[in-house]
């Protein structure tokens, strides 16, 4: 009982303490108050944004499978792309990406290695590769030699026309060896 009677007697003389602490402040707060009232500012009229009509019931559709190959424009009856025939796998890939790493003779036939993203293929002359429609012409020991089909870069014109690219066969550096220690 003693021990309560202590804590209740130090706790209200904390509390008169308190009360007159910062008494200075509190007037001077009091004082420039009162002059000063609050006011919110009323809220900004919102106007309406005119209504416009969209159709797009003509317009071709954003997410079309066709939008993917290039647009077939009737030319002059001069050479075309085959559009229709299966996609090989290089054909996903620029011809810029693509890297002649080495060649090999398979059945008296040379056959090119091509690098892309960590993975090697082999090519020999028929297939296709790179973006633009191409077919392996020839392969030597140091490159390949492929056939392009693009649509004439003037623009002025919607025929196809050839250009050759050639892809150079890349020398891999070789580690050099050190010498043993003796």
């Amino acid at each position: 009982m003693r021990a309560r009677s202590s804590v209740v007697l130090a706790a209200l003389l904390l509390t008169a303490c308190g009360a007159e602490e910062h008494q200075d402040i509190k007037d001077w707060m009091s004082e420039v108050s009162k002059d000063m009232h609050g006011r919110v500012q009323p809220i900004p009229e919102i106007k309406p944004f005119p209504i416009v009509s969209y159709d797009a019931g003509d317009l071709p559709e954003p997410f079309d499978a066709a939008k993917v190959l290039p647009e077939r424009r009737s030319g002059s009856g001069g050479i075309q792309p085959d559009f229709d025939r299966p996609r090989e796998p290089l054909e996903a890939y620029p011809l810029e990406s693509l890297k002649m790493v080495g060649v090999m003779r398979k059945n008296k036939v040379l056959h090119a290695l091509i690098q892309v993203d960590n993975t090697v293929y082999q090519v020999r002359p028929g297939n296709h590769m790179g973006q633009s429609f191409g077919v392996v012409t020839s392969i030597t020991d140091a490159e390949v030699n492929v056939k392009e089909l693009v649509q004439d870069p003037t623009g002025q014109t919607a025929d196809w026309v050839e250009r050759i690219a050639t892809l150079q066969l890349q020398e891999q550096a070789q580690p050099q060896q050190k010498e043993a220690k003796k």
